[in-house]
């Protein structure tokens, strides 16, 4: 059945569908509403916890238990789950949880515009940050699919547009999750520090799997229109981008923005004659002016080059057929040298460095 829905409802009917069965929450806005939506639904026990720290404690236990659990809080609500956020990242779950945190964007009921993709990049955890109604839906049931097949909690971010706008989804009825018993681990669930040090290249290996599953999945997509100009971009920036230009510019659209698809926004840069990134709050995509400036002279150089031996011999050859394999050579690589460029530089930067 087709209906008109809030985000945030969409968000909560996506938990029903999905089949959890415990949430925990703070409230905050524009998180709220997920929570107060939630608990219409019998089959669902919901609960404000005191603070976010326990309500992701409690969303935890319940994974644990074998139960698919939620919680939920505001951007500034997730500086206090961080303790138990950074834990669970390394223990992994076992039904499948899911995080929810609400950016806002304008500071429309909030203290500051923190964007809390700087956390699932610290955390080393998968975020996925719907464009609509329909799609809140639609990733928070792929979330507990993501959660349950790479043993890690899931974060879903929204944001105030999102969440506190219209547009139709598609119901469906409840699935239940597997059943998934509780079995004691102290090796996987007690970070103590002899087994969180086993733990973390499991950390490791699973955002490696995580990176290759983003490459393909149909939670990042392109939309191939004009290729004079190419946009990256997600969530509300999406529609921004879509209403503006339509079907005159060509789009890569991310839905899951942690782990970034690397390849695929190489693929895409390569298309495309000049390359944007249209985003809210803190640059992800931005390509510093130290790396563009380092391009131009490696090129510049590269050209002085040919052009001093060509000299050197002789001038031996057509000007026309060296501008000709010149271009061959660099026809679409500068596009693809950016990205790397800027890959390379928010990995080595980390992931709180806003420079």
């Amino acid at each position: 059945m087709k209906e008109l829905m809030l985000g945030n409802k969409a968000f909560a009917r996506g938990l029903y569908e999905a089949g959890c069965s415990v949430v925990s929450s703070y409230p905050g806005t524009p998180s709220t509403e997920v929570t107060e939506e939630a608990a219409k639904y019998d089959e669902i026990y919901c609960e404000w916890a005191p603070n976010e720290k326990v309500a992701m404690e409690v969303a935890f236990g319940a994974s644990l238990a074998g139960k698919r659990s939620f919680c939920a809080m505001k951007h500034v609500g997730l500086n206090v789950a961080a303790d138990p956020l950074f834990t669970v990242a390394y223990t992994g779950i076992n039904a499948g949880m899911v995080i929810a945190v609400a950016d806002d964007p304008g500071m429309h009921s909030s203290q500051n515009e923190q964007d809390s993709r700087h956390y699932a990049i610290a955390a080393k955890l998968p975020m996925l940050e719907p464009a609509d109604s329909a799609e809140a839906l639609a990733f928070t049931r792929r979330a507990y699919e993501i959660s349950e097949e790479f043993d890690t909690p899931v974060i879903l971010k929204m944001c105030t547009r999102v969440a506190h706008s219209q547009s139709i989804v598609e119901t469906s009825p409840r699935t239940e999750g597997p059943e998934r018993p509780y079995e004691k681990n102290i090796a996987k669930y007690v970070m103590m520090p002899g087994n969180a040090i086993r733990r973390h290249p499991v950390v490791e290996d699973r955002m490696r799997r995580l990176a290759q599953y983003a490459e393909t999945c149909d939670l990042n997509r392109v939309e191939m229109g004009d290729t004079k100009l190419g946009i990256i971009t997600s969530s509300t920036s999406y529609q921004y981008v879509k209403e503006v230009f339509g079907e005159e510019a060509s789009v890569l659209k991310l839905g899951m923005v942690h782990p970034m698809p690397e390849g695929l926004i190489r693929d895409f840069a390569a298309k495309v004659d000049r390359l944007v990134v249209v985003e809210e709050l803190d640059p992800r995509g931005e390509v510093r002016e130290e790396d563009k400036a380092f391009l131009a002279d490696f090129y510049k150089y590269a050209f002085v080059g040919l052009v001093l031996d060509w000299i050197r011999t002789g001038m031996k050859g057509e000007p026309a057929e060296l501008a000709r394999r010149v271009e061959l050579v660099v026809s679409g690589s500068f596009a693809q040298a950016l990205e790397r460029l800027r890959a390379d530089s928010a990995h080595q930067a980390g992931p709180f460095d806003q420079n």
